[in-house]
């Protein structure tokens, strides 16, 4: 049997045949390259894609997403629908997504209270079914998505569109037993079981107490704007639910 020794030299016809074994792999080797480069492409491209199967508008390529939805009985579409995320990607390129994107839907971008810095972007939308909002974010390399969509008739419907300039406060109790609410030098009693009220509220910072026999008295800010409209709830066993934006 014989061996060869490293560096020593083979015959010219196992060289030759070395050789071609050689090419032959080299030559695999592009193809399959070929074959994986516009997957490469894809993978690293900066181009944002957008998602076929989002409720709103959102790129295929996210680090975290989620949605959120107000609805209220009776009422059959959404009253606001919110999208949340983070992107891997610079915030132009995602602003640039979202100019695009949303035009095609028929969102009116507004002028008034823009705001566009290097590492912030604040713009509001007019969309088909009513007031709408984008707001981007830097941060650790990715940019974090906040858009919103608001459905006015949705908001007709349920009897809780705030007035042109103002707020709207929506107080429901489910519990068992008397809830107060004292808000904006305004007292405020609802029986157990009984109906929602809905209270208009000047844009501003609002200090309030909710208030249920046998437990503590839970105060909170709640920082309303104008056309916004939000709930805050007594539940069942008697404890305050965090406030919650309807519209």
């Amino acid at each position: 049997m014989r061996t060869v020794r490293l560096g020593a030299r083979a015959p010219a016809r196992w060289r030759a045949f070395a050789c071609g074994l050689f090419l032959l792999a080299i030559g695999m080797l592009a193809a399959g390259a070929g074959a994986w480069m516009p997957h490469l492409a894809v993978l690293f491209s900066a181009t944002l894609t957008p998602d076929p199967d989002a409720k709103l508008p959102a790129p295929t390529r996210y680090s975290y997403r989620g949605i959120h939805t107000t609805l209220m009985r009776g009422v059959e579409a959404p009253l606001r629908v919110k999208l949340d995320a983070i992107v891997p990607a610079e915030l132009d390129d995602v602003l640039a997504f979202y100019r695009t994107e949303l035009g095609k839907l028929g969102w009116q971008e507004q002028h008034d209270g823009a705001v566009i810095a290097a590492d912030h972007v604040q713009l509001p939308f007019v969309s088909p079914l009513g007031p709408a909002a984008l707001e981007l974010g830097r941060k650790d390399g990715s940019t974090s998505i906040h858009l919103v969509q608001k459905n006015a008739d949705a908001a007709n419907e349920a009897n809780i569109m705030p007035d042109p300039g103002q707020a709207k406060l929506v107080f429901s109790n489910i519990g068992e037993t008397e809830a107060v609410l004292t808000i904006n030098e305004q007292i405020v009693p609802r029986p157990a079981g009984a109906n929602a009220v809905a209270l208009d509220l000047a844009p501003g910072k609002y200090f309030y107490a909710l208030s249920v026999p046998d437990r503590p008295v839970t105060t909170n800010i709640l920082a309303v704007a104008a056309g916004d409209t939000w709930e805050l709830t007594v539940g069942r066993d008697g404890d305050a639910w965090p406030p919650l934006q309807l519209y």
